[in-house]
Order: C-alpha cells, then structure tokens, then sequence
C-alpha cells in the first residue's frame, strides 16, 4: 500500500471516529434531560392528567331555569277596593242599607227564603238583613233561611249580607230563651255589671256570638253602652251595665273581646248614650240638655273602652242634645255628632250604622225618602230599617243624580262596608 493510500485511510477512520464521538455525546446530553425532570404525580396514572384537564376544559352546564315567583297576594285594603269599584252605583247604593227582609219582599212575615227573596236581593241587593224573633222559629228553619239568602245575595252582587240580630240578653233576646231553639237566656246586663266580673261579661258575650255563628248570623247589634241613669224610671235599666261610666266601660270593653272571640261584629249603641233620658226613641223625642264636655265626662266613657277593644261598629242612636250638638237634630242625622264628635274626636274608623230609622223620634226631622239622604250626610254607613225602604233608597240615587250628595261620599262608606264583609271570608 502506498503512502498515499494509507493517509487516506487515517482519514476516513478519524472522520468515522469523530462521527461517532459525536453521536455519543448527542446521545449523553439528551439523557440527562429525561431523568432530571420531577415526574408529575399524574404520570404514574395513564390518562388521569387528561381526563382533569378534558373536565376542566368541558363548557359548565347551563343554568336551571328559576321558579316562577308567586304573585303577590292582594291586601284586604286591595280586595276591598277592586270589588267596590266593580259594583254599579244601584248596587252600592242598596249596600248602604240594612233591612228587615220584608221591607224587601213584601210578605208579612218572612220565615223562609225562596223565590221572593231571591228576586228581592236581585233587584236590591242590600247590605244586610236584620231579624226578629217573628222570624225565628227553629235552629233549622233559621239557618236555612239565612243561608239561602246568602247565596242570594252572593249570586246578586257578589258580596255576603251582614245578617244582624238584636240579642242582648235579658230583655232584649229574640233567641235565647226563645222556645224554638234549645238555647237559655243569658240574662238582664245589668245583673252581670253588678257582678262586677269583667270575665263573666266577656264570657257571656262569647257564648251569645257562639250560638249567633252557629246558627249563621255574623253581627250582633251589642253590647248596649248606654250608663244608667235612674234605675227606677230608667228604660235602660235592666238593658245597662250599671250607673258608673267606668264600670260599664270595662264591661263593653271585654264583651267587644268576647265577641270578637266568637267570629261575630258587634255594635256598641246607642251613641251618644241615651241612659238617664226620659223617654223612649221608638215613640217620640228623647232629650238631653247636657253639653258636650258633660257628655264627655259621663256618657263618652264606654264609647271610648269600646273603641278602645276594637269595637267593629258604634250605632248611632236618635238623641237630641241642642246644648252639646248645637240643633235639635237626633244625633244620628247630626253631623256634629257622627262626623265630628264620633269620627274626629273619638277616631272611631269603623262602621257607623244608625238605629232604626222607622223610630217616631226621627219623623218630624225628615221624610221617608230624605232619611238615607241625611243619615249619609251626618256621616253614616249604613241606615238601619228606614220607614220606607224604597223611598229611601230611590231617595239617595236621586241626591247623587241632583248632585246632593257625592258618588264619592257613596264610595267611603261603600269601601268600608266591603272590607268588614270580605273580612269573613
């Protein structure tokens, strides 16, 4: 082999010499790569770091669609309101009025209710009927009269009746003690005042209004608030819970407890007080010549523990007292005593309702079809018993035809009388 040859030969062999030194240390540099690097905790488990990731990269679910919030339920303020207005003039006017049910059918003495009643609630749906014990023969025969007037007039405007009562007890009783119905007399007010027991009068009036509802009347026209005058010639006497207006305050006070108790209104009466008067309404003028202020200090006094308890409804009754109200008009026609003294200085917010208007001492101040005019006008809600319901009636639709009295002044007392009904329900 010549010398050139194996010059060429170390060459080659340097050439693969340094090609492969090359290669190693490629081959040792990337080694320390692999095992210098921590190896992740999720390696050790195939697929665990990609399944998290695949999880976390995954678009969150759409949120569940929200409930539907619940409307709201309407006030009784509300439910009041919408149903006034929704009534015609005729049918607000005919609530303003509480009747005997024959002032409206017609028929002598109204023990059922049929036919004639329905259509006479259809023509006049009043605001509530008022019974006697002529009415009232047996537990069955009343409840189903009342309740089929009730559907009567639920079917006529949409509005129960006030379905009212006189039961006082003692005297004043058309069911307790009445021998239809398997119920006691309570007995005479003026026994429980005397007892002196404010538990017994409440208890008492708890046991009237249980058997009042029971049977299905919703307002009781008591307790009588009127303080005694002379017990021996006092028409109120028995009626009464005594001679000291505190006493008879705290009496009313816990009857209006006790009532309410039972589910019943109750109508503490006859405001201003008419105790100690000589005289009787029904015949004629009853007359007082106190003032204001002695008003106030005497006879206020029960009133005011009524309104006090919550009493649902004052009846106004016919008492002329010129030095306190200014004119010989009865109170419950005066403004003076209904607006400003009952409702202004008393604060008294609830119904006002007068006593029957058929009374003799209302006669020489109005005319049958001015009576509901002026009880309204004086500030009342409801006209109890006019002489002529239909006169009446007809009487304050003409006023507020004439412009006399307002449809605005219609619906004050209108609201009230729906709210007290929708009350019950």
């Amino acid at each position: 082999m010549s010398l050139m040859e194996r010059g060429t030969m170390r060459k080659k062999a340097a050439a693969a010499a340094l090609a492969l030194m090359m290669l190693c240390c490629a081959a040792g540099c990337s080694a320390p790569a692999a095992t210098d690097a921590p190896e992740s905790p999720e390696s050790e488990f195939g697929g665990v770091r990609d399944e998290r990731e695949s999880q976390s990269a995954a678009p969150a679910p759409a949120p569940a669609p929200s409930a539907p919030k619940p409307a709201a339920v309407p006030t009784l303020d509300e439910r009041a309101a919408e149903k006034a207005a929704s009534l015609t003039l005729e049918q607000k006017v005919a609530q303003l009025f509480v009747v005997t049910p024959e002032a409206i059918t017609g028929v002598d003495t109204a023990t059922q209710a049929g036919s004639a009643t329905q259509q006479a609630l259809a023509a006049y749906p009043v605001g509530g009927l008022v019974y006697f014990q002529k009415n009232l023969l047996t537990a069955d025969q009343t409840r189903e009269m009342i309740a089929n007037s009730q559907a009567f007039a639920q079917d006529a405007c949409g509005l129960p009746l006030l379905v009212g009562v006189d039961e006082e007890g003692g005297t004043v009783s058309r069911i307790g003690g009445n021998p239809g119905f398997d119920i006691s007399n309570e007995g005479n007010m003026a026994d429980v005042g005397a007892a002196g027991d404010t538990a017994q009068a409440k208890a008492v009036a708890a046991r009237i209004g249980g058997y009042l509802s029971d049977l299905g009347f919703n307002l009781d026209f008591a307790p009588d608030s009127d303080v005694c005058g002379d017990p021996s010639t006092d028409v109120m006497a028995l009626r009464s819970f005594g001679t000291d207006p505190a006493i008879v305050g705290s009496m009313v006070s816990a009857q209006v407890e006790g009532f309410a108790e039972a589910g019943v209104l109750c109508s503490a009466k006859h405001f201003p007080g008419i105790g100690g008067v000589m005289g009787d309404s029904h015949e004629g003028a009853i007359v007082s010549e106190k003032t204001l202020d002695e008003l106030r200090d005497w006879e206020l006094a029960p009133f005011k523990a009524a309104i006090d308890a919550g009493v649902p409804m004052v009846m106004v009754g016919h008492l002329t007292a010129p030095n306190a109200f200014g004119s010989d008009v009865p109170a419950s026609l005066n403004p003076a005593a209904v607006t400003d003294l009952l409702r202004g200085e008393l604060g008294f917010q609830g119904l006002v309702i007068t006593d029957s208007l058929s009374m003799g001492a209302v006669g020489d101040f109005c005319t049958p079809d001015q009576a509901g005019v002026a009880a309204l006008e004086a500030g009342a809600d409801l006209v109890l018993m006019p002489e002529d319901f239909a006169a009446a009636y007809q009487g304050v639709l003409d006023a507020v035809s004439e412009g006399a009295l307002s449809e605005e002044r219609i619906d004050q007392s209108v609201l009230r009388i729906v709210k007290a009904k929708l009350a019950f329900e």
